[in-house]
């Protein structure tokens, strides 16, 4: 499956219309401090609900598929919670809360559930970003 979207600028500034060829619409923004409109998630608030959106849902599947109650998820994320890190390297922290009918040992699987969602692996993989430019 090719995964795909579109940024685009508006009149607003900082202010992003983001589409994919299905049909969805949203947006990021900046902060008021940062010369936007704060009126919808900044950029790295949408990676990491990104992150934790892919966790609850690959967690999701894998309870019904095993037939294990999950009742709840919650999961709360931050980018480099303890301020700014050394160039080049960042602190995802990720706090997961289950609810629901599960043992011990389901537990820690579940744990290593969430580590192999596919947001997980592609940000912990080695990414390599190729840019065009087009000018009109």
């Amino acid at each position: 499956m090719v995964h795909s979207a579109q940024a685009l600028s508006i009149q607003t500034p900082y202010r992003v219309t983001l589409s994919n060829p299905q049909g969805h619409t949203w947006y990021a923004d900046e902060p008021l401090d940062k010369g936007g409109k704060d009126t919808a998630p900044n950029p790295m608030q949408i990676l990491l609900s990104a992150l934790g959106a892919c966790t609850t849902v690959t967690l999701e599947m894998y309870a019904n598929h095993k037939g294990i109650q999950l009742d709840h998820v919650q999961v709360d994320l931050a980018l480099n919670p303890e301020g700014d890190p050394e160039a080049g390297h960042n602190n995802i922290v990720r706090k997961i809360t289950l609810k629901g009918q599960f043992t011990e040992d389901q537990h820690k699987r579940l744990l290593k559930v969430a580590e192999s969602c596919p947001v997980h692996k592609l940000l912990t993989s080695n990414i390599q970003i190729q840019s065009e430019l087009i000018v009109e």
